[in-house]
């Protein structure tokens, strides 16, 4: 083979690497281990597009870097198989989800393995199957024992097309995101995680992660922390009161009116008959929205109605009006609060809208009635506390209310415990038992798994159960005597993916979900790549089971992910027309400045937008792998910009990475003969350029994969290749030292060279090679020579020439003896390293 031809090479050296199992991770504890790890996908459908290589990239970048620099590495990949869309597409098509979940898997895998991706297969987890989800069901009775799983009433949001309850991240204006289908908010009897026992842990235990800073604060946020003060107040008139949750209580003399969520149980007691139908109007269409739809909805405008009842502020008696009003949930606090318009934004607006009083309490604030003024100040207005800075203020007045009896100092959290339960078939089925009398029994670790029964149908029964209930003979357990009914809702997707990092540590292990030995070497994760997307819930959620099993004694560290990094999105054109109809690049032509669609000749806009299969812009990396092969595609993605940016996805990019693969593939190999290009040479004298290229390539490729600043170092390789094309002479060590820093990036093209260099061997464990930093020194500089101050050539010269030498060179220049003619020299500038001016005047 004479030229380069990546469909040639790379499937041969992806067989050898799976025959070789050249990355099938030793079970060697003594040495340094490196755990590296991608976010696990969900195999959807669609299969992979150009998108989901960028993070696989940048870990095979650091595994493969790491395993030459002499560390154990565990770099995994499996599936986050349970969930949702599966389960839509048997209810669809009447196939099992375990059949379309296998077809994506497999396909998955098809996409990965032509990339060339050191994934050590033989950890490969699939959340779906029972050997992972019994040892699921064990971390929930681990969770049950520590009293942190639990059933409760609670508000939902109901699909009742899909006969499931959804999270609030899934409903937007009352719809299922995905569908469109309508969602109801109903009470629901759920098991929950308490989550909320760990919210301090789990917001200190942030400070000492190497974590993006923005993903720090989004943990931090949907913590929500906060100090403050319950306290009581009375409703007028009647034998009623209700507590209050605020973070300023020095505000308390500022406060105007008081707003309960619409599903707090006082506001049917309270309700004057003049405000009932207002009010139950409004409830009614209120709690059938999501929190955050809520949330949402009131940052554009505030909506709300006075129940005609009022409140007795505890500081002064005044008379406060109670309203009723959607942007307070009961999830949040105790479902009630004071409000001060003059001092909350939220409170302002709401108090604009109605007409309602605005005080200033806060010096500062002298134009409240404009907007609130939530700055620094001293109470004004505020009775005992007039004069006091803000922390003063409200430490008296929660000293006041101790006293009183009205209240108490208190540290709220906005997260809450976590809604555990879905009625959907496929997910881990909970290893619960219900008995005869209402009794939970769980069941013994010796039943495990509790295997999903088979299903025809997967939607839920004509009495409104889960999809489990119709597997009648799985349904009920005989148990010590007595008749069990199993629980038939099953656990969130989430569930999976909350520990499946642990679980490749030791994913054969048949008596534990990992052996200790494995998580005392292995743990925590080294360094974990995935989409921002996921920055709150998973990784949220993973810690807590974490920490959870760190209490238990399960694992040795309080956190599972030391470093965390999020790439960028890559987008790709889409074309639309005015009615909002997509089509695919293939339907569009370009006519002038305009695209049009070929059938009808309608204009079409383009733009920029994330990839999905309904933009119908989703480009598939076999086509890619097919036209250019995995290393341009792999090269092209690194070089794109650096791996936390949004990027434009560009196949001429591709294409020029291309070239350049195949300029490196000439420099090794003589295109007529097919042999090692002669002018690589064992003993070649060393060119003091090309080794200083070498070496400054070294450098930026191992700071680079170090900082996953992965694009510059592109660019000095590429330097690299341009000097050596033009070098006469090629020694054999210094070409062999540049393919080991090519292939973390270009594996198939550096595997394949290496052997025409003739060794035998593998590259993947060579040691990685070092720069000399005396090597990036050069015995020459550029000096600039200017005439009369403008620059008018420049030449390479030794560090060490001499003044007078250096002037005679320069004036001897034939560009600069040009700008001399008629001219008399007065005076010579030579600035050492750098310059030389020449002043002249006409003769």
């Amino acid at each position: 083979m004479s030229r380069y031809l990546p469909d040639q090479i790379e499937p041969k050296w992806q067989s050898f690497w799976k025959d070789q199992e050249t990355f099938v991770t030793p079970q060697d504890f003594s040495k340094p281990k490196y755990y590296v790890l991608s976010m696990f996908p969900y195999p959807s459908g669609s299969g992979l597009h150009v998108g989901h290589p960028v993070s696989y990239t940048a870990v095979d970048i650091v595994a493969r870097y790491k395993r030459m620099l002499g560390c154990n590495v565990l770099n995994p990949m499996g599936w986050d198989a349970f969930g949702l869309p599966a389960e839509r597409h048997a209810v669809r098509t009447g196939e099992h989800p375990s059949v379309i979940t296998k077809k994506n898997v497999d396909n998955f895998r098809s996409q990965l393995a032509r990339l060339g991706f050191s994934f050590d297969w033989s950890r490969e987890v699939d959340t779906s199957s029972e050997d992972y989800y019994g040892w699921t069901q064990w971390i929930f009775l681990k969770l049950h024992e520590q009293g942190l799983a639990y059933m409760a009433e609670v508000p939902v949001n109901w699909c009742p097309a899909l006969g499931t309850v959804l999270a609030n991240e899934e409903v937007q204006d009352g719809k299922y995101v995905e569908t469109g289908d309508p969602v109801e908010r109903r009470m629901m009897r759920q098991w929950m995680l308490r989550i909320t026992a760990y919210a301090q842990r789990l917001l200190d235990d942030l400070d000492g992660l190497d974590w993006p800073e923005g993903v720090l604060e989004m943990q931090r946020q949907w913590i929500g922390r906060s100090e403050g003060a319950e306290l009581s107040f009375k409703v007028a008139d009647t034998d009623h009161e209700f507590r209050a949750y605020t973070t300023r209580p020095d505000t308390l003399w500022g406060a105007t009116y008081c707003v309960l969520a619409p599903e707090h149980e006082l506001v049917a007691e309270i309700v004057t008959e003049a405000q009932r139908d207002a009010v139950e109007a409004y409830v009614s269409q209120a709690v059938n929205r999501s929190d955050m739809d809520r949330q949402v909805a009131s940052e554009r405008e505030k909506t709300g109605v006075f129940t005609g009842a009022y409140a007795i502020n505890p500081v002064n008696g005044e008379r406060l009006p109670i309203w009723t009003a959607d942007y307070v949930m009961m999830n949040y606090g105790t479902g009630a609060i004071m409000a001060v318009p003059a001092h909350d934004e939220r409170d302002h607006a709401f108090a604009t809208k109605f007409g309602l009083p605005i005080l200033e309490v806060v010096s500062g604030g002298e134009n409240v009635q404009e907007e609130a003024y939530t700055g620094n100040g001293v109470a004004v207005n505020s009775g005992f506390i007039d004069g006091m800075e803000i922390a003063e203020g409200k430490s008296k007045v929660i000293a006041w209310l101790e006293e009183q009896g009205l209240g108490e100092g208190r540290v709220q959290y906005k997260l809450r415990d976590w809604l555990f339960s879905r009625q959907r078939y496929w997910g881990e089925p909970f290893p619960i038992l219900h008995g005869p009398d209402g009794e939970i029994r769980t069941e013994d670790v010796g039943e495990l798994p509790i295997t999903l029964p088979f299903i025809d149908a997967y939607k839920p029964t004509a009495d409104g159960r889960p999809p489990l209930a119709r597997a009648t003979e799985w349904l009920e357990v005989e148990r010590d005597g007595k008749t069990y009914t199993r629980e038939t809702n099953t656990m969130p997707q989430w569930a999976g993916s909350c520990w499946y990092y642990l679980r490749y540590m030791d994913p054969d292990n048949q008596s534990a979900p990992f052996s200790q030995e494995a998580e005392q070497y292995w743990g925590p994760v080294d360094l974990y790549i995935g989409g921002v997307e996921h920055a709150v819930l998973h990784l949220l959620y993973a810690r807590f089971w974490h920490k959870v099993l760190f209490d238990c004694g399960l694992v040795h560290t309080k956190e599972p992910f030391q470093k965390l990094f999020n790439q960028g999105m890559i987008l790709a054109f889409s074309y639309r027309d005015e009615k909002g109809k997509y089509y695919h690049p293939d339907d569009v032509v370009q006519q002038g400045e305009q695209w049009v669609s070929r059938e009808g000749g309608l204009p079409v806009a383009t733009q920029m937008e994330k990839m999905s299969k309904s933009r119908l812009n989703v480009v598939n990396p076999n086509d890619v792998v097919d036209q250019y092969g995995a290393d341009a595609l792999r090269v092209y993605e690194m070089f794109m910009g650096p791996l936390e940016q949004v990027k434009p996805w560009q196949m001429s990019g591709v294409e020029g990475v291309y070239r350049f693969l195949a300029r490196i593939w000439r420099l090794y190999v003589d295109e007529d003969t097919g042999e090692l290009n002669a002018r690589i040479q064992e003993g070649a004298p060393v060119d003091e350029e090309l080794n200083r290229a070498l070496h400054i390539a070294i450098k930026s490729v191992t700071e680079g994969i170090e900082a996953l600043r992965f694009n510059t170092s592109v660019s000095r390789m590429m330097e690299f290749v341009k000097i050596a094309i033009a070098k006469e002479h090629l020694p054999k060590s210094l070409m062999e030292d540049f393919l080991l820093i090519l292939s973390p990036y270009a594996p198939h093209l550096a595997e394949e060279l290496h052997t025409r260099l003739g060794f035998s061997e593998t590259l993947a464990y060579k040691a990685w090679p070092s720069w000399d930093p005396s090597a990036l020194e050069t015995s020459t500089i550029e000096i600039a020579i200017q005439v009369q101050g403008k620059l008018r050539a420049s030449i390479q010269v030794s560090k060490s020439i001499e003044k007078q030498e250096l002037l005679e060179l320069a004036k001897s220049h034939e560009k600069i003896q040009r700008h001399l003619e008629g001219m008399q020299i007065v005076k010579e500038i030579v600035v050492p390293g750098r310059l030389v001016n020449l002043v002249v005047r006409p003769q």
